[in-house]
């Protein structure tokens, strides 16, 4: 096999439909707009949402609450999966995320309490709860807050 005899597998590639070109093609004269109407003008049709004039859903449905556009989203880590790291290792962001343990950092990394750790770490956080510096201390490790 040569690389000028690769083709793509049968079907991976299609033609596309040329429209407007005549009566034999099958997609002539209008080319499957239909008959006048908005949606058969250039440059016609509507934005999504609309709804032919009526007052739309997202306008007719009543809004609630308060919506923080400064709201902060953490990954959240718990005590007990740190223990895939070996003795003495520094467990970051960049470390969770190589380890498989997170797959998106978000607005920075949260360690929880839960579970036990049985190595000394160096954790580094934005944010630890106070359970999860008790554990991480007791085993000789350090937490610190970034």
């Amino acid at each position: 096999m040569n690389l000028s005899e690769l083709k793509p597998a049968d079907g991976a590639r299609k033609d596309n439909v040329r429209v407007g070109r005549g009566t034999g093609s099958g997609c002539g004269k209008t080319s499957g707009r239909g008959h006048k109407g908005q949606k058969a003008r250039s440059g016609g049709g509507v934005r999504p949402g609309f709804e032919g004039g009526q007052m739309p859903i997202y306008r007719r449905l009543p809004k609630r609450g308060f919506k923080n556009i400064w709201r902060s989203d953490f990954a959240e880590v718990n005590v007990g999966t740190l223990n895939v790291f070996d003795d003495g290792d520094v467990v970051d962001a960049i470390a969770l995320v190589e380890a498989g343990i997170l797959k998106n950092v978000l607005d920075g990394v949260r360690v929880l309490g839960d579970g036990d750790l049985s190595r000394k770490l160096t954790v580094k956080a934005q944010g630890f709860t106070k359970s999860a510096i008790a554990k991480i201390e007791a085993v000789g490790g350090s937490a610190e807050v970034l």
